[in-house]
């Protein structure tokens, strides 16, 4: 027979659960599991510990999958039934690099801060909180006794592209076998509308670096015959694409562009966002559009060119005048639907050669767009889910970011992959004061425990 849990039921399991919850939380905010730093790697230990211990104490078997390089994958277990229906949910527990000295944090991000019923600090948002809340729905199931196997993939490579996730689990895959996953590691278009993911934007990193001399000169008495690193690689920015209004200039790179579909786009245009609630979220001052859709479409359907830092030069208060003998420019492209990493890596090392053959081009992780299914059994009952919890119907629409290891798990697991993310736009992911909350956070529980439901019933059914 079909089980059915009571809202009520679930609400007070999650004020009951609350104080465990937080305290959870702040452990796992204050071990700073940075993958993209290898002076964190006793961190990425520590946190793997208590990613396990955490498993372990709710009920769960908790199992490390690792290779000979890179962290692991911790795959958590509750109840195993071959007679069930499986559902896994994938979160990722490293995080951003976070500094206080750099960046304009009003609480350090690595201690968990509390005010009101809002947690700050690094991955209260990004992807510890989400992650946490699950596992909490799980448990409120779990002594539900609904008929389901749950089981949980909790990452620690995400935020460097999962370079090692698809070996992992492809050694693993057995022991990993599921019907189906749900993501909880996205965006909501606002408090006030739920959304669910219809796609990822896929992404390749890079570096271009330029070495003009040996030392720091001084520019009186070298400047206009030494060459500028700097100057020229500003330049080359410049040529791969136009600063202003975004477009790429590198020839090819929107040729296997798959647009977003004509229902995408009303969809999208009804489903509440607007530029206001966007700029306020994000602390935008100025916008190359004030076009929702336009800028949606920018966001969610279009790729991009985007430069992260500049290093080299003098760097320190007031003016030396030097001409720096070396620099280098970080960036990334963020790919849709069509667009073949591999194929833009050889674009764009092409245009840099044209432009400027004295630059090298390093690139880092690389992983194609996503999409995932939003018609049938399984998109419905996530809809269901969200509303039973939250009270309004959820929309589809895409995430601009990227989860590397969803087209692996979609190719390794061979099963439909969801997304149930609780995340607001104002919880600044990768931003200063990133934080997550109190309502986000026990929603969350209760949309996860009716979503193990609704599957546990779709297999009665």
């Amino acid at each position: 027979m079909p089980t059915t849990l009571k809202r009520d039921s679930l609400r007070a399991f999650a004020n009951e659960h609350r104080q465990e919850f937080e305290g959870l939380l702040r452990q796992f905010v204050e071990t700073p599991t940075v993958s993209n730093d290898p002076a964190h790697l006793p961190d990425i230990a520590k946190g793997v510990e208590l990613t396990v211990e955490t498993i372990e104490r709710v009920g769960g078997d908790a199992r490390v999958y690792k290779l000979d390089k890179g962290n692991p994958v911790i795959h958590g277990v509750f109840h195993k039934d071959d007679k069930l229906p499986t559902v896994t949910v994938y979160n990722h527990i490293d995080v951003q690099p976070a500094s206080k000295e750099t960046e304009p944090w009003d609480t350090e991000p690595f201690v968990f801060t509390q005010k009101g019923d809002t947690y700050y600090g690094r991955g209260t948002t990004d992807d510890k909180g989400p992650a946490l809340s699950a596992l909490f729905g799980a448990r409120a199931a779990i002594e539900a006794d609904v008929p389901a196997n749950i089981q949980f993939l909790w990452e620690f490579e995400e935020e460097i592209g999962s370079p090692n996730f698809e070996a992992i689990i492809t050694k693993n895959v057995k022991d990993l076998r599921t019907d189906s996953v749900v993501v909880s590691d996205t965006v909501w278009v606002s408090r006030n509308r739920p959304a669910s993911s219809a796609g990822l934007r896929g992404l390749l990193g890079f570096i271009l670096r330029l070495e003009t001399g040996a030392v720091d000169t001084h520019s009186g008495e070298t400047g206009g015959a030494s060459r500028n690193p700097i100057a020229e690689l500003m330049q080359l920015v410049c040529d791969l694409y136009d600063v202003r209004t975004g477009k790429v200039r590198v020839k090819g790179f929107y040729d296997d562009v798959i647009p977003p579909s004509k229902k995408e786009l009303n969809d999208w245009a009804n489903c509440g966002f607007t530029v206001n609630g966007f700029k306020k979220a994000h602390h935008l001052k100025k916008m190359r559009s004030t076009d929702p859709l336009e800028v949606m479409k920018r966001i969610w359907g279009m790729p991009t060119l985007e430069i992260h830092g500049v290093v080299g030069g003098y760097q320190g208060p007031g003016l030396k005048s030097i001409v720096p003998p070396r620099a280098e420019v970080k960036g990334s492209c963020r790919l849709v639907p069509g667009q073949d990493p591999a194929k833009i890596k050889k674009l764009l090392a092409a245009a840099v050669k044209a432009k400027n053959p004295d630059v090298t081009v390093e690139f880092e992780h690389a992983a194609p767009a996503f999409r995932t299914v939003v018609e049938g059994e399984l998109p419905e009952a996530l809809k269901r889910a969200i509303k039973f919890s939250f009270g309004k119907e959820a929309v589809f629409v895409r995430d601009g970011g990227t989860i590397g290891a969803m087209t692996s798990i979609e190719k390794v697991l061979k099963c439909p992959v969801l997304f149930l993310g609780l995340s607001l736009p104002e919880h600044g992911y990768h931003a200063p004061n990133e934080n997550f909350d109190w309502q986000q956070a026990s929603g969350g529980m209760v949309a996860f425990a009716k979503y193990f439901e609704e599957i546990a019933n779709l297999h009665v059914r």
